[in-house]
C-alpha cells in the first residue's frame, strides 16, 4: 500500500506567525498532535503538542510574562528539520522512519509542497486491515524449514481446504533454520485445517486447540 491510499489531505495548518495560544486552540478544537508550519504553501517546519506544552507558563508557578508567551509566534518552538514522506512511498517505509526517528507523523511532500499528513495511528490503522484481523477470522501459525517454496507448500493446504486467506506474515522461528507462517484465514473453526496440516507433517505452533479469533 502506498502512502497516497491512507494520507490525510483534509490538514490544519499555521504560519510562522500564528500565536502558540492559538495553535494551541487549533490542536484542541481539532482533536490532533501536530501542526505543521507552511510559508507561502512551503513547508518550513512542525510544531506538536508535545512542543506547545512544554512551552507553556507553569499551572503551579506564575511569572510576568505568562500572557506573553502565548502571543509568541509558533516559529520560536517549532522544530525546523522535518522528517518527510513521498506521496509514492510503501507505508512500510513510513512505519520505519516514524519507529527510527521516535517521531508521531510524518508530513507528505511533493517537492516542497505539502499534499497529505500521516500519524502513527494511521499507520496502526492500516496495518489491522492489511494483516485482516478487523474482520472475522482464525489465526494458524506454522513452523517450517527455512527453505524456499515452503510458504506455497503450506498455502496448497488452504486451498484444497477450499479456505480464502486474508493475509500472511513471515517471522524467524525459534528454532536455528526455521521460520514462522501467521495466516488469518476466512473460516470459524480452523480445526479441519489443523487437522490436514498436522497429517501433511507440518508443525502448528498455534492455535493448538483450534481456538478461533473474532
Amino acid at each position: 500500500m502506498r502512502i497516497e491510499d491512507m494520507m490525510r489531505k483534509n490538514l490544519v495548518t499555521v504560519n510562522p506567525a500564528t500565536p502558540i495560544g492559538e495553535a494551541l486552540l487549533l490542536l484542541r478544537i481539532n482533536r490532533i498532535r501536530h501542526l505543521p508550519v507552511l510559508d507561502k504553501e512551503q513547508l518550513i517546519g512542525i510544531v506538536s503538542d508535545r512542543d506547545l506544552r512544554d512551552a507553556l507558563p507553569s499551572r503551579l508557578i506564575a511569572h510576568d510574562d505568562d500572557d506573553t508567551i502565548l502571543h509568541k509566534p509558533v516559529s520560536d518552538i517549532m522544530r525546523r528539520h522535518v522528517i518527510t514522506a513521498h506521496p509514492l512511498d510503501f507505508i512500510e517505509d513510513a512505519a520505519v522512519q516514524i519507529y527510527e526517528n521516535k517521531i508521531g507523523s510524518l508530513p507528505v511532500v511533493e517537492g516542497t509542497r505539502l499534499v497529505g499528513m500521516i500519524t502513527e495511528s494511521d499507520l496502526f490503522n492500516s496495518l489491522i486491515e492489511l494483516f485482516g484481523v478487523n474482520k472475522p477470522s482464525s489465526h494458524i501459525e506454522v513452523e517450517v524449514e527455512d527453505r524456499v517454496g515452503m510458504l506455497a507448500e503450506v498455502s496448497q493446504i488452504f486451498r484444497e481446504a477450499q479456505v480464502n486467506v486474508n493475509s500472511v506474515v513471515v517471522y524467524p522461528g525459534k528454532k536455528p533454520a526455521t521460520k514462522n507462517l501467521v495466516f488469518r484465514v476466512q473460516t470459524f473453526d480452523p480445526r479441519s485445517i489443523l487437522q490436514l496440516l498436522a497429517d501433511r507433517g507440518f508443525t502448528v505452533v498455534g492455535p493448538t486447540d483450534g481456538g478461533i479469533d473474532l
